[in-house]
């Protein structure tokens, strides 16, 4: 399966990325996926290959392309908990660095390159994100109505923009929760906000889980809610892009 180094054109430079895609010659639909704070590693890679083989082109981007190309930060093989805060401390800035303004304007121009690309098909895309990623792509999709047809985000965020970014959502959407992210009480408010809005949503707590259960590389890592986010994910991209 092709796996792409991409370079992609954006008002403030050239954010680094890299394309994974079925081989198979035909046009496949377009999703774009947000990484984690971590970022672009062998773990992300290991994702979008196992999307992609369902039959869709997935484009992860650098999202902090600003400060340099990807790896920023050199990252142990499996990040543990001694790891975990010394890393952390590093990536904090970057975080903070990365406002709505500059999301927002990345979105434009991530979304504007995936369209473009000969192995994506025309119609809709999908969004969908980890950790930070996971709020970054409710932004992209809140942004882009009448582009993004379905959101998907998975320990992450995704509420930190409060109810208005949320009622400006028209994808179907499916939010992934970790019990140490937020409690039930929490996921009720977030979940009353989605339906004051009118979205057609899911969102639920990932039962047994720690913040960054999706992440192979990590010691949060959940096999059976990873197996859980598939479960969810590709029905959830089969129902909106399918006819794209």
């Amino acid at each position: 399966m092709p796996v792409n180094t991409l370079l992609i054109p954006t008002a403030d430079g050239q954010a680094d990325a890299f394309a994974a895609f079925p081989d198979h010659g035909e046009r496949h639909p377009g999703v774009l996926m947000y990484p984690d704070g971590f970022g672009v590693r062998p773990a992300l890679r290991e994702m979008a290959r196992e999307l992609a083989g369902h039959g869709y082109y997935v484009l992860v981007p650098h999202i902090f392309y600003r400060h340099g190309p990807a790896p920023l930060i050199e990252l142990p093989q499996y990040i543990g908990e001694e790891a975990r805060s010394a890393i952390f401390a590093r990536l904090m800035p970057l975080i903070e660095a990365h406002t709505a303004d500059r999301v927002l304007r990345d979105a434009d121009a991530y979304l504007r390159f995936l369209s473009a690309q000969p192995e994506v098909s025309a119609g809709p895309v999908a969004v969908t994100g980890y950790c930070i990623g996971g709020l970054l792509a409710t932004r992209a999709a809140a942004a882009h109505p009448g582009q993004v047809a379905a959101l998907a985000g998975f320990h992450g965020p995704v509420g930190a923009d409060g109810p208005s970014l949320l009622s400006g959502l028209t994808a179907q959407v499916h939010f992934g929760h970790a019990e140490t992210d937020l409690t039930p009480e929490a996921l009720g408010e977030l979940n009353r906000a989605l339906e004051a809005g009118g979205v057609d949503y899911t969102s639920e707590i990932y039962p047994g889980t720690v913040h960054g259960f999706t992440m192979s590389d990590t010691d949060a890592f959940n096999p059976a809610a990873l197996r859980l986010h598939w479960d969810r994910l590709l029905p959830l991209l089969g129902r909106t892009l399918a006819a794209g």
